[in-house]
Order: structure tokens, then sequence, then C-alpha cells
């Protein structure tokens, strides 16, 4: 990456102070970047590394006045943060998409199709009459199954495995080790005790701007499809189980599951390690607290922590409650024994 500060001033609608021509090489934090690196400055704590940063420019809000010199270039903005935040991603573009071109050995299979500026590393698998769109990015020992199709601008990490008639859109990231369209976990429990195991003929949809952490599973339905909605940002290490929904931008954290045929709103927020219940139905704008277990369906806008799970607010009274079970245990004998004691009235 090589930009000067006008080239990022005018990506941030920012207003430049200092020189407009120096150029930028890389990213880096108010501490410690070096010189051809730009930072930010959001968090007032920080303004001392602004006199002493060796950061060639630094973004920071529109009305910041220096206290001190500064060596560094100023792009004021309105947010820094979010300002920086676009950078990064403009940045992460870059980085991503720079890979062009089919290394060897990989294998394309009969009637599949790929768009213009594509990129397939080393020991790649594209099965049949799979569609791949434009600035698709393959890393090695990826796998996609028959019969699949990936959007525009998608990237796909290395020993992802995706399998047959899984539809992924525009502008997702799918991250190492994920596997989306595995079976649902469908047995049938028979009369000897045994189980006989339900074939699951349905797939997964992503939809765009989707991004899914490394080693997360993602399963195919019986029959219709495992949907994961626009915007959706899963962690690494999340199960989805078979027919479940997941809605437009709901954020889901590390070692979370949800089991099959639950179906969770938009706007969601889920911390780690939640466990939801199979057939429930989660609202719209839903927080639900780590290691939650989730074991009925969730109105719109509520936010509910513990296992299991209730309303925050009435959890954080109950674990105050529970502190002090000890002592009001004790307190509880103490009575009880004032009580057998007392003097017997004739």
């Amino acid at each position: 990456m090589e930009f000067t500060v006008n080239d990022i001033a005018n990506i941030l609608n920012g207003e430049v102070v200092g020189n407009r021509e120096m150029k930028i090489k890389t990213l880096g934090t108010i501490q410690d970047a070096e010189d051809g690196a730009i930072s930010f400055l959001s968090n007032p704590k920080y303004e001392n590394f602004v006199y002493t940063t060796r950061a060639s420019a630094i973004i920071a809000k529109k009305g910041f006045s220096p206290k001190k010199n500064i060596d560094a270039t100023l792009i004021l903005v309105d947010d820094p943060y979010l300002s920086f935040t676009i950078l990064l991603e403009e940045y992460h573009k870059i980085i991503s998409f720079q890979k062009s071109g089919v290394e060897d050995p990989s294998f394309i299979g009969k009637d599949s199709s790929t768009g213009d500026d594509i990129f397939r590393g080393a020991f790649s698998y594209i099965g049949n009459n799979v569609t791949i769109g434009n600035n698709v990015k393959i890393y090695p020992h990826a796998h996609i199954g028959d019969n699949s199709v990936i959007g525009n601008n998608t990237v796909i990490h290395s020993g992802v495995k995706v399998y047959a008639n899984t539809k992924i859109g525009n502008y997702c990231v799918i991250h190492a080790g994920c596997v989306i369209g595995s079976d649902g976990f469908g047995f049938a429990p028979q009369d000897d005790g045994s189980y006989k195991t339900i074939p699951q003929l349905g797939n997964v949809i992503i939809e765009d701007h989707v991004d899914i952490g490394a080693n997360t599973v993602i399963d195919c339905s019986t029959l219709n499809s495992t949907i994961i909605g626009r915007g959706a940002k899963l962690d690494n290490l999340i199960q989805i189980a078979h027919n479940v929904e997941v809605g437009k931008n709901t954020v889901i954290a590390a070692q979370t599951g949800v089991s099959g045929s639950s179906k969770i709103g938009s706007n969601c927020v889920i911390a780690g390690q939640v466990g939801i219940v199979g057939h429930l139905e989660i609202g719209n704008n839903v927080k639900i607290g780590a290691q939650s277990g989730i074991a009925k369906s969730l109105k719109d806008n509520k936010i509910v922590s513990g296992a299991p799970a209730m309303d925050h607010k009435d959890n954080l009274k109950a674990i105050a409650v529970y502190k002090n079970l000890p002592e009001l245990n004790q307190r509880i004998k103490e009575l009880e024994e004032k009580i057998l004691n007392l003097p017997t009235v004739k």
C-alpha cells in the first residue's frame, strides 16, 4: 500500500493540516507507529503520544488544537475511530484481493465457470457445475462442492470446506477451517435402541457481506435452507445447526451453539458460549449475555443473561443474592438455634 495523505483525506472526507503529498505505506498505533505509517487519535488519554509518535500522519477529530508542536501531518475528521476503521477496511481489501491467477496443482470440474480476476490457490478443488463470480479469492486446500454458487468479491480462506449446493453471496469472508453445508444432526430412534440417519437434502444460503470466523460449522437443512442473513458476523468456533435462520446484521461470538430450526432475528448481539435450544424464535434487536442458556423464545428488544436465561437486570439481582447465600445460610441456622432455645411458654 502506498497513498498520499491527500488520497486518504479524500477517502475519509477529511481536512489536511500539513504535507498533503506525504507518502503513507502502512498503518499503526499511535504509540508504536513508524515513519511512513498513519495512526489515529480518538481518546484524549492518548494525546501525549501525538507529540512523540513517529507516525507520518494522524487522523484526529475536527477542532483538535495541539498544545505543542507536532511533526506529523493531521487529517481532521468528524469521527477518528470510524475513519480509521474505514481505512483499515480499505487496507484489508488490498491485502485480501491482491492475489490473482491459478496456482498448480488445482482442479476445476465440468461445466464450472469463474469470473474475472479470480485467484485459485494450490490444491484447491472446485466441483462440477459451480459458478464463481468476479474477484473471488480461493486459497489453498479449499474445497467447493458441486452446484455451489459464490458471488463477487468473496474470499474463501485456506482449508474451507463448502459442501454441494451451497450459495454464498457477494463480499463475504469465510475464514480458515470453516465447514459449510455438512449434514445436520438428524437421527431417528429405532425400537431396538439404535438410530437411523435422516438424509439431509437441503442446503446453506449465506447472503451478502457475511463474515464467518475460523472453524465455524454451518449445517445444511433436512429439506429447506439454513440461512445466514445479509451482514451477519459469526465468530470462530460456532455451531449453526440445520434449518437455522440468522437475521440480518446479527453478531454471534465464539463457542455459541444454535440448535436446529431456531430462528434468530435481525440486529441481535449474542455473546460467547451461549446455548440456544431448537425450534425457538429469537426476536429482533435481542441481546444475550455470555454463557446464557436460552430455553424459550424471546421477543424483540429483550436483554437476557444467565442459565437458564432471564431478564438481565433480574439475573444481576439473583447473582447478588447467590453470592450472599453462605452468609444467609449461617444466619438462618443461628435463627433456628435461637428459636429452638426459646423458653417454653406455659
